[in-house]
C-alpha cells in the first residue's frame, strides 16, 4: 500500500511550489489579464509592469545590471537553441563538458557543429589543465552543464570562463539544475550566455525560462530564433534589433513569469545560501547513508542531485517498488543525458535519480535510505 508521498524528482521539476507562487499566478490571471506592450489600457499596462518587475528581479538574481539583457523563453531548451542556432555556424568548433544534456547535443548534431568533449575525472568533473590543449583556431564557444542533472557534479565555471576569455572564446552555461541551488553571477563567473529554466530550483511554474546575455556579447551578431510580433516597430517587416524585442516575439507567458517572479522573491526571503546549505546537507545525508549499503552504487551527489544503481535489481522495478511501498517518487533511465551516463559508465541502463528541494525533510531522506537498504537486501536474497 502506498505510503505518504515523498517527492524526490525535483531535478525534473520542483514540487511543491511555495504558496506565493500559486497566489501570484492567480493574481496575474485576475488582475493583469492584458497583453504587455500591445495596448494602453490598464490591464495591458499592469501586465507590462509585472513583466518588467520579473525581468528586473531575474537580472539581479544572476548578477546582470541590465534587465533588458534577459530574454525570456518557454524553457531552457528553447534558450539553448536560441544561442546555439543564433551564434554558431558549421564552420565553428565548440568544446563541451562530458555531462551535457540532449538540449545541447541534439541541436549541435542537427546543425553539424564539430565538437570536442573536455577531459574529466570519473565523475565528469572537467580537468582545467587540459582545456587549453583542446582549443582549436576555430573554437568559438565552450558549453558547460553547470550542475549535472544525473549526478549533481558542479563544474568550476568561473575558471573555465577565464580560460575561455583568455582565448577569445565565449562561455555558455546550462544552469537548469544549478539555478536556485547556488549563487551564480554572470559577470564575475565569466559567463557570456546564461541559460536557465524557471520550474526547477527557481521554484516557478513550467513554461518559463530564458537566456541572459553577458556584457561582452554583441547581440546584433546573434540571429533570433523566432521572428514575429513584438508590439514595437509594427510598421516594419524586419525584426527589431534592440533588446529584449530582438529575441522575444509573440505574447509572453505573463502568468508563468508572475509565478517565476514570486519564486525568486521566496528564495530571496529564505536566503539562497541557507537553502543551498540545507539542500547539500540533505544530499550528503543521503549519500552517506546509501554509501554504506552493500549492493548499492552511488554516483556523486555533490550538488542537490544523486544517482544510484542496485545490484541484481532493474531500475524500473526499483522505482516502482519505492513508490508503491514507501511513496518515494524518483526518476529512472538516462535522464535525457546519454553522454553523461557514458561518462559515468551507466549507459545504456541508466540510474535511479534522487533530487531534493527546500521542502524535503531529514525524515524523507531517512525513509529513502531505509527503503533502498530493504530493496538491496531483497535483491540479494532473490539472487
Amino acid at each position: 500500500m502506498t505510503q505518504e508521498m515523498i517527492y524526490l524528482d525535483n531535478a525534473a521539476t520542483s514540487w511543491p511550489k511555495p504558496d506565493c507562487v500559486t497566489e501570484a499566478i492567480t493574481d496575474a490571471i485576475t488582475h493583469c489579464g492584458g497583453n504587455p506592450g500591445r495596448g494602453g489600457h490598464r490591464l495591458a499596462l499592469a501586465a507590462g509592469e509585472l513583466l518588467y518587475e520579473a525581468r528586473e528581479r531575474t537580472a539581479a538574481f544572476f548578477g546582470s545590471e541590465d534587465p533588458f539583457r534577459v530574454s525570456y523563453t518557454l524553457n531552457i531548451t528553447m534558450a539553448l537553441n536560441l544561442v546555439l542556432k543564433g551564434y554558431l555556424s558549421p564552420a565553428d568548433h565548440v568544446l563541451i563538458s562530458p555531462m551535457e544534456h540532449n538540449a545541447v547535443m541534439r541541436p549541435l548534431t542537427a546543425m553539424g557543429i564539430p565538437y570536442s568533449i573536455l577531459p574529466s575525472d570519473e565523475n565528469g568533473r572537467i580537468n582545467l589543465s587540459e582545456i587549453q590543449s583542446k582549443i582549436r583556431s576555430n573554437t568559438k564557444l565552450i558549453i558547460i552543464c553547470h550542475e549535472s542533472n544525473v549526478n549533481g557534479i558542479i563544474q568550476p565555471i568561473r575558471e573555465i570562463g577565464r580560460i575561455a576569455h583568455e582565448n577569445n572564446i565565449a562561455l555558455l552555461t546550462d544552469c537548469a539544475q544549478s539555478a536556485g541551488h547556488t549563487t551564480i553571477n554572470i559577470e564575475s563567473d565569466n559567463i557570456d550566455f546564461l541559460c536557465f529554466t524557471g520550474h526547477k530550483g527557481l521554484l516557478g511554474p513550467t513554461g518559463t525560462g530564458g537566456v541572459i546575455f553577458g556584457s561582452r556579447v554583441d547581440v546584433e551578431q546573434i540571429h533570433p530564433l523566432l521572428r514575429g510580433g513584438t508590439g514595437s516597430l509594427s510598421e516594419s517587416f524586419d525584426q527589431p534589433g534592440f533588446l529584449p524585442d530582438r529575441f522575444e516575439s509573440g505574447t509572453q507567458n505573463i502568468c508563468g513569469l508572475a509565478g517565476l517572479n514570486a519564486g525568486l522573491k521566496w528564495i530571496e526571503s529564505q536566503g539562497l545560501e541557507n537553502l543551498s546549505r540545507t539542500g547539500q546537507a540533505l544530499i550528503s545525508q543521503l549519500r552517506s547513508g546509501l554509501g554504506t549499503i552493500p549492493g548499492i552504487h552511488v554516483y556523486s551527489g555533490e550538488g542537490q542531485v544523486l544517482s544510484i544503481t542496485i545490484d541484481n535489481l532493474d531500475n524500473g522495478t526499483a522505482a516502482a517498488e519505492l513508490e508503491e511501498r514507501w511513496g518515494i517518487m524518483t526518476r529512472i533511465g538516462l535522464h535525457c543525458a546519454p553522454l553523461a551516463h557514458k561518462t559515468l559508465g551507466t549507459f545504456p541502463n541508466g540510474t535511479i535519480r534522487f533530487a531534493v528541494s527546500p521542502f524535503t525533510t531529514k525524515q524523507d531522506i531517512e525513509t529513502c535510505i531505509k527503503a533502498c537498504k530493504t530493496l538491496a537486501e531483497e535483491s540479494w536474497i532473490k539472487k
